[in-house]
């Protein structure tokens, strides 16, 4: 059974950083594409980043030159690193499973349970 468990969500102040991981077992994770969504209150959930078994990456516009997305494939662990953080940033963030085609991710069935990331003052 796939599981995906993130961490490293928290509350930070506009221009500060955080760096998010999802650890996965139960699934070849070298062979598998792995991404970041986010889903803020009253919006539907977002491409953040997303990353191909061979290294390929992609991300959503609104987080493009701040974000940086990373995988061990010793570990079974995809990382979020994001920088210069803003207000509308906020959302609960959700490590996937998916696939990456053509260039673009598209979200699998196996989602984490979410973590929380707040940017405050």
């Amino acid at each position: 059974q796939v599981q995906l468990v993130e961490s490293g969500g928290g509350l930070v102040q506009p221009g500060g950083s955080l760096r998010l991981s999802c650890r996965a077992s139960g699934t070849a994770f070298s062979i598998s594409a792995m991404g970041w969504y986010r889903q803020a209150p009253g919006k539907e959930r977002e491409l953040v980043a997303g990353v191909s078994r061979g290294g390929t990456i992609v991300y959503g516009d609104s987080v493009q030159g701040r974000f940086t997305i990373s995988r061990d494939n010793d570990k079974n662990t995809v990382d979020l690193q994001m920088n210069s953080l803003r207000p509308e940033d906020t959302a609960v963030y959700f490590c996937n499973k998916g696939t990456f085609y053509g260039g673009q991710y598209y979200f699998g069935t196996y989602w984490g349970q979410g973590t929380q990331v707040t940017v405050s003052s």
